[in-house]
C-alpha cells in the first residue's frame, strides 16, 4: 500500500508554498520544473519514500503557490526552496532539481553547501556554462523565446491551455504514456492567465539566472558530491557544463527515456538516486566508523540513445 502524502502549506521567503510531505528518513528535497507540479514525482515519492523524508513542493507561482508578482529568477528560487527546508525542520538535505529546477537546486548548493548533502540535477542546461554548444548548435528550443516575451504567450494560449501543454507531455515521454490523473493535475494548474504568466515568468528571468549562475561558478567550485542525469534531449550536455566547476560529479545517461525522466522511466531513476543518495560521502565516516577516500574529478557512464551530441 502506497504511504500516505501530507499536502502542507508553509510560509517560505515571503510566499505561501504548497508541499508534498511523503515518509521518514534523511529528508530529499525534489524541485520540478516546466509544465510540471509536485505530481512530477508521483511515481518516484512511495519508493523513495520507504528511506527518506520526500519533500515535493510546487514551485513559486505554479501549482497551489502563490501566484506572485516577481521573484522568478533561480536565486530568489533557492531561497523558497531553503525557506521550505527550515519551515520543516530539516538541518539539510539531499536536493534533486530536473529542468526548471534545476538551476535554483545548484545555486543552494553553492550558496548553501552546507544545507545540501547531495546534488541530483535532471534534464537541464545551467544558463551559458560552456559544454552545451553541440547541443545549442541550433539554438534554443522554439518556446524558449516565445515564453521570454511579456505578456504574448498567456494571450495567444488562453483557451488552448489543454493542447499546449498536452504537447509538451507527449513529446517529452518515449517509454509510457503519461497517466491521466496527473495529466489532468498539469493541464489544471496552468489554466488561466495568471497561472500561464507565472509559468513564464519563468522563463523571463532566465537572462537573470544565468548571470547568477555564473557569478557563483566565477567565485567557487561546486564541492557537493553531484549527479548529473540526462535522457532525450539534453543527454549529457550538463554533465559537460558541471565538469569544469565540480570536485565531485558523476554522470548517466538513462537510453531509451524521454525528458520527463520522473514519469518515463521512474524505476531507472529510482534506482541511480538510492545508488547514489546511499554512497558514503568522501572524507566521513560510513556507519562501520571506517572513512571513505576522497574523490576528485567525475566520472561518466555512457549509454546508448538517441540524442544530440
Amino acid at each position: 500500500m502506497p504511504l500516505p502524502v501530507d499536502l502542507r502549506r508553509l510560509t517560505a521567503n515571503g510566499i505561501e508554498v504548497n508541499v508534498a510531505v511523503c515518509g521518514t528518513g534523511p529528508t530529499l528535497l525534489l524541485l520540478h520544473g516546466f509544465p510540471h507540479t509536485w505530481r512530477l514525482w508521483s511515481d518516484i515519492m512511495d519508493p523513495l519514500a520507504t528511506r527518506y523524508r520526500v519533500i515535493a513542493p510546487d514551485l513559486r507561482g505554479l501549482g497551489e503557490s502563490t501566484r506572485a508578482a516577481d521573484g522568478y529568477d533561480a536565486e530568489n528560487l533557492a531561497a523558497d526552496a531553503e525557506g521550505v527546508l527550515a519551515a520543516l525542520g530539516a538541518r539539510d538535505a539531499a536536493v534533486v532539481g530536473i529542468d526548471a529546477g534545476a538551476a535554483p537546486a545548484f545555486l543552494l548548493a553553492m550558496r548553501r553547501p552546507r544545507r545540501v548533502r547531495r546534488l541530483v540535477l535532471i534534464e537541464a542546461l545551467l544558463g551559458r556554462l560552456p559544454g552545451a554548444e553541440g547541443f545549442l548548435a541550433g539554438g534554443q528550443p522554439w518556446w524558449f523565446g516565445f515564453h521570454a516575451v511579456p505578456g504574448l504567450a498567456e494571450t495567444v494560449l488562453l483557451g488552448h491551455e489543454a493542447e499546449y501543454v498536452d504537447w509538451f507531455l507527449t513529446t517529452g515521454l518515449q517509454a509510457r504514456e503519461i497517466r491521466t490523473d496527473i495529466r489532468d493535475a498539469f493541464v489544471s494548474a496552468y489554466t488561466g492567465a495568471d497561472s500561464l504568466r507565472c509559468a513564464f515568468e519563468h522563463y523571463r528571468a532566465m537572462p537573470a539566472s544565468a548571470r547568477q549562475i555564473e557569478s557563483a561558478v566565477a567565485h567557487g567550485r561546486l564541492t557537493v558530491p553531484a549527479l548529473a542525469v540526462g535522457a532525450h534531449p539534453v543527454g549529457a550536455a550538463l554533465h559537460r557544463q558541471l565538469q569544469p566547476v565540480a570536485d565531485d560529479l558523476t554522470g548517466h545517461v538513462i537510453p531509451e527515456c524521454g525528458h520527463i525522466i520522473p514519469l518515463d522511466r521512474p524505476d531507472a531513476l529510482v534506482e541511480l538516486l538510492t545508488g547514489f543518495l546511499g554512497r558514503v560521502a568522501p572524507g566521513t565516516s560510513d556507519r562501520t566508523g571506517e572513512r571513505s577516500a576522497p574523490r576528485s574529478g567525475s566520472k561518466f557512464r555512457p549509454q546508448r540513445a538517441s540524442m544530440p551530441p
